[in-house]
């Protein structure tokens, strides 16, 4: 999405903007009155799980290794790469982190060094709350935007920290750089907005099974739950200024808005894909609402927002744009999801929204 951007950044702003460029695509509104406060509902928190693409996949990593406590069932990792792999510079995110070559790679060795430091100073969970947890990683073999080296450095990550038969690596399908589908978006060989790609492949359904184990069949049909559109200013001030979007969304199937026990599953689009460039797309089609509707699992989508100069795409934090501290369980962005998820965990307990702003 940017090669010949590179050539032409010179300065922050124009290396932010390659970046976000390349990165990619997410969603919209299906048509409710307005925001509201996030609901609470019957949640094992110890049953929560992420997964996200492209920055949203590196999201996904950070969100994972730094709460590993909470997210103890696992992630799915599409085109990111390991944790805190641009150590806080933009440079390293657009090179080693995407453009990886055997001689310029992400140094697996020293992020693990960096973890198990941070992880003993309390910046980020205990890393042995990773030892069950069950990772699925997936990378395209055409993928020209996040190569498939950093993935393999992905791989290599975190079969530090779990047992390799947890983690599984699908990179056998000539995929570009999208969320694969078995039944919406562009080709499989396709880079553009929206980068869903119908592969002919259930990647939504292969990551949830992977984390959940078996799981009942999907729901062949339009979803039955629930569209809740929130506010996520009760979880970051003013969202806007941190490359957040004012609402998000939530999917909630009929089950768990009876008050049904159910699991709460995370998922992160990429740059590209907030609600202004794709709007509704990507949380109505990338292949997890079906799955949700008949397996008791809440969808929490949170929202991105272009932030020029410095994020003008709409992508996650994993370089530091808004956050020296974005990595931590003191990043902003970060906090806020975390607070989602506690706030949707909560039962049937009153909200009181400045409890959760983080």
């Amino acid at each position: 999405m940017a090669t010949t951007l590179y050539a032409s950044c010179r300065r922050r702003a124009a290396l932010a903007a390659a970046l976000a460029c390349t990165l990619h695509a997410q969603a919209g509104q299906p048509g409710q009155p307005g925001p509201i406060a996030l609901p609470a509902y019957n949640i094992d928190i110890g049953q929560s799980s992420v997964s996200g693409l492209s920055s949203g996949g590196f999201m996904a990593v950070q969100l994972h290794v730094a709460f590993s406590a909470t997210f103890k069932a696992g992630a799915g990792i599409v085109a990111g790469g390991p944790f805190y792999c641009a150590q806080g510079a933009l440079v390293n995110a657009i090179g080693p982190c995407m453009a990886a070559s055997a001689a310029s790679k992400p140094p697996t060795a020293s992020l693990v060094s960096t973890t198990d430091h941070w992880a003993r100073q309390g910046l980020i969970d205990a890393t042995s709350n990773l030892a069950n947890a069950r990772v699925y990683l997936y990378s395209g073999s055409i993928d020209s935007t996040v190569k498939q080296l950093v993935m393999n450095e992905a791989q290599t990550y975190y079969q530090h920290y779990v047992s390799s038969a947890n983690v599984f690596y699908k990179k056998d399908l000539p995929s570009e750089h999208a969320m694969v589908t078995d039944a919406y978006g562009s080709s499989c060989g396709v880079k553009a907005s929206p980068y869903i790609n119908n592969c002919h492949f259930d990647l939504a359904g292969a990551i949830l099974q992977w984390i959940y184990g078996p799981l009942n069949a999907r729901n062949s049909g339009t979803p039955g739950g629930s569209w809740i559109e929130f506010s996520q200013a009760q979880f970051i001030d003013r969202p806007a200024t941190h490359g957040m979007a004012d609402t998000g969304w939530a999917y909630v199937p009929a089950s768990c808005a009876a008050k049904g026990r159910c699991k709460v599953h995370v998922v992160l689009h990429g740059c590209q894909q907030d609600p202004t460039r794709i709007h509704d797309q990507f949380y109505r089609h990338a292949g997890y609402n079906q799955w949700a509707d008949t397996n008791h699992i809440v969808l929490l989508y949170p929202q991105t927002a272009p932030a020029s100069p410095a994020n003008p795409n709409g992508c996650w934090d994993w370089w530091g744009y808004d956050d020296p501290q974005y990595a931590t369980k003191n990043g902003r962005q970060m906090a806020a999801i975390k607070a989602m998820v506690e706030r949707l965990a909560s039962g049937d307990a009153a909200a009181r929204p400045q409890a959760w702003k983080r």
